[in-house]
């Protein structure tokens, strides 16, 4: 455990800027959580609260608004991992997630959609973003995002477009992006003490898809 989260931190030490987009094009991902996060978040008290931690994509609160009902708050907390990069202030990403999560009450949300942006973030970062994530949902809220299961030296971030409700289409972020790390099962379990992993599934991309609740 403990050279686990040594490693995270000497990992996140040389996170480049400018990372080209990937070979290939745009990928159409099928995802196994996405329908399960949205019959979750539908069986909760209407008008469904969901904040969307990437950045705003159009067709993304037009399915999400139209699926769900719901009000819809994009925080993109990407882009304000990309300015903190940018500026070396990433020491400073814990108190700025508690500075612009901190307003919103305690057991307040329904449905959190986070991607992989936990990928990217140093373990300080992490560990004060989930704390706001338990705090802010309510019981019977669900919350899902990715984890890497390699860790990567230079790696863009990714915009997740919503297909449907069973693919996400993985699109190149014009952001700094940098390394990402590799968690443990019980490294997440650990850091979203008070949440249940219900769901979890390998993808061929080698990412793991994880839908968490709340009791």
């Amino acid at each position: 455990m403990l050279s686990d989260l040594l490693n995270w931190g000497k990992r996140q030490k040389s996170d480049p800027a400018d990372i080209p987009p990937p070979k290939g094009g745009e990928l159409v991902v099928p995802s196994k959580a996405f329908a399960k996060f949205l019959s979750a978040v539908k069986n909760q008290p209407e008008p469904a609260i969901v904040l969307d931690f990437g950045p705003v994509i159009g067709s993304n609160v037009a399915f999400l608004g139209e699926r769900l009902g719901c009000k819809l708050f994009i925080e993109d907390l990407v882009t304000e991992l990309d300015r903190h990069k940018k500026a070396g202030t990433a020491g400073q990403l814990g108190e700025a997630f508690d500075a612009r999560l901190g307003q919103r009450e305690d057991a307040s949300v329904d449905g959190i959609l986070f991607w992989d942006l936990f990928d990217f973030l140093n373990k300080p970062s992490a560990v004060a973003l989930a704390k706001q994530i338990i705090r802010m949902l309510r019981p019977g809220g669900a919350v899902m995002g990715f984890f890497c299961t390699t860790a990567v030296e230079r790696a863009p971030f990714t915009k997740f477009e919503v297909v449907d409700d069973q693919s996400l289409r993985h699109k190149h972020h014009p952001g700094a992006g940098g390394a990402k790390t590799s968690l443990p099962n019980r490294d997440i379990i650990k850091m979203f003490d008070g949440l249940a992993v219900t769901e979890s599934f390998l993808l061929k991309n080698s990412m793991r898809e994880i839908l968490l609740r709340k009791k």
